[in-house]
């Protein structure tokens, strides 16, 4: 299978989105940090204004890499870098960031609580993309969490052309995904969530350029579509200008506020 664009035309919803990837405090059972983020903290994130939808990644806390081994790519998840959520924050429009400010001032002096390390990853408007994929009344059973990191010598807009016109028809084109949505991001800014007492190191050799999250309809199809041929095809496609695939087991995936409505209980 060769890496080109599909001639069905996918249906896609753009959006403004920012994702806070989040390790949880280590001098405490991870799964204490788990539950406090599922519950009091989700509840000061729901809380700020102009969002879209609010949604947590759980991510396994046994993490070594889905994606299979690639000549010249990092494909094995580094333990000392493994990421325990993301948090996904869409807003109305860009002009709703001002309109969050308070609120987003609890969120900052409640992370310590919680988190060792937090960075936020954020893109241009229209650059988080969520594509129609699954069938009437199909729904998503598993998922993964796959970040990208584009090689130093590959220009940013080739980047970006490979992950929205080339990859995107591929991995919908198989046919056995149930959500596709895809992220790509500006260059990473430190002091945009300077949370205090909390770490936000991010080398330039660790830093992240694109995410997809991918939903099937069990593990099984999961495991399938991570031991199958075209994910070798995607390998030898991506290789040239990605420098590492780090994909992450999903355990959940919770919705707090969904088209700008804060749900009475999350949804999974």
């Amino acid at each position: 299978m060769s890496m080109q664009p599909a001639a069905v035309q996918l249906d896609v919803k753009k959006h403004f989105t920012s994702s806070i990837l989040l390790w949880v405090r280590t001098d405490q059972p991870r799964q204490t940090g788990m539950d406090y983020w599922k519950g009091p903290h989700s509840k000061i994130i729901s809380a700020i204004p102009g969002l879209e939808e609010y949604r947590q990644i759980h991510l396994a806390e046994h993490n070594p890499g889905r994606w299979p081994a690639t000549g010249g790519v990092e494909t094995s998840i580094p333990v000392d870098r493994k990421i325990d959520g993301v948090a996904e924050a869409t807003f109305r429009s860009a002009l709703a960031l001002p309109q969050g400010r308070k609120q987003t001032k609890l969120a900052f002096a409640d992370e310590v609580n919680l988190f060792r390390r937090t960075l936020l990853y954020t893109g241009q408007p229209n650059s988080s993309r969520w594509y129609d994929v699954a069938g009437p009344g199909e729904k998503v059973g598993a998922r993964a969490l796959v970040y990208l990191r584009r090689r130093d010598e590959a220009g940013a807009s080739e980047f970006r052309k490979l992950i929205n016109k080339q990859l995107v028809p591929v991995l919908a084109g198989t046919g056995m995904l149930k959500e596709l949505r895809t992220q790509t991001f500006l260059p990473w800014i430190e002091k945009l969530w300077d949370t205090p007492n909390v770490a936000h190191d991010n080398p330039h050799d660790q830093r992240f350029h694109a995410s997809l999250i991918l939903g099937f309809t069990d593990t099984a199809a999961r495991d399938a579509f991570f031991t199958g041929n075209v994910i070798q095809d995607l390998s030898a496609q991506l290789a040239p200008l990605v420098s590492a695939i780090h994909a992450y087991d999903v355990t959940a995936a919770l919705t707090y506020v969904k088209n700008g409505e804060i749900l009475p209980h999350y949804e999974e």
